[in-house]
């Protein structure tokens, strides 16, 4: 079973960066379109951010302007930069596919303190 393996979470303060890594070892993971998915505490799983296998991006609301996604096919990574965080973004991010359909991995924990 394909499990994506997340990174790069912290604790930030408001204002702060953090950029996270999704590796996915699966052969066609050059050609899924893949999101970035967030879960806070207390609320259901949302998706942040996707991206196509051709580039095409798009975003929540909540993270336009702020959040970056992007992918290298060649290390079967995507990437999540993260800009102007605020408390609202806490919480515990993962990727998938856009079903999504692989099993979930642990997520990696980003914090912002006020």
């Amino acid at each position: 079973q394909v499990q994506p393996v997340e990174s790069g979470g912290g604790s930030v303060q408001a204002g702060g960066s953090l950029r996270l890594s999704c590796r996915v070892s699966r052969i066609t993971f050059n050609i899924a379109s893949m999101g970035w998915y967030r879960q806070a505490p207390g609320k259901q799983r949302e998706r942040v951010a996707s991206i196509t296998s051709g580039g095409r991006t798009n975003y929540a609301d909540s993270v336009k302007g702020r959040f970056t996604i992007s992918r290298d096919n060649a290390k079967n990574t995507m990437y999540l930069q993260m800009n102007s965080l605020k408390p609202e973004d806490t919480g515990v991010y993962y990727c998938n596919d856009l079903g999504p359909t692989l099993n979930w991995g642990q997520g990696t924990q980003v914090t912002v303190s006020s």
